[in-house]
């Protein structure tokens, strides 16, 4: 458990399309990760986000959220 101001989200918009929301308004459903890649890698083993938003992932999509959260360390 962290503060959220501590923490990343990760973002579902109305259109279906997941990402990583740095700035904390785009609209949508959104759940939160810390902006570690372990934490990320964690995420998508136990497919936290898949249950959350009810729907497959693609491995493309955690791949470039690693890479933005890879630049934002």
């Amino acid at each position: 458990m962290k503060p959220k101001r501590e923490l990343v989200r990760v973002v579902k918009s109305p259109e279906g399309e997941i990402s990583l929301d740095l700035t904390g308004r785009k609209p949508g459903r959104g759940a939160y990760v810390c902006p570690d890649a372990g934490c990320l890698k964690t995420a998508r083993k136990k497919r936290s986000f898949e249950r959350t938003f009810s729907c497959q992932i693609p491995d493309e999509v955690y791949d470039r959220m690693e890479e933005e959260i890879a630049a934002h360390e």
